[in-house]
């Protein structure tokens, strides 16, 4: 099962906690090369900790995973 995602691009928003940590880091398990989006914020918007996106885009790739850290804001279109 290793290679369902090998050679995609996976954009994985709020990937820096929770549920979209874990999808992350199947989504690297799976062979895709990840793109881990989180700004660091708080559930209330206040914050920010880049360091969180960077963690997980760490861990990714110290586990043989390709990924690197989004801190951006998807929030809006702009």
């Amino acid at each position: 099962m290793a290679d369902f995602l090998q050679d995609k691009v996976a954009i994985v928003t709020g990937a820096g906690r929770g549920v979209g940590r874990g999808v992350a880091q199947l989504m690297a398990k799976e062979g895709a090369k990840v793109i881990v989006v989180d700004p660091g914020v708080n559930v209330d918007g206040s914050g920010f900790d880049q360091s969180i996106a960077e963690q997980v885009a760490q861990e990714i790739n110290q586990a043989g995973g390709i990924a690197i850290a989004c801190t951006e804001s998807v929030v809006t279109m702009d």
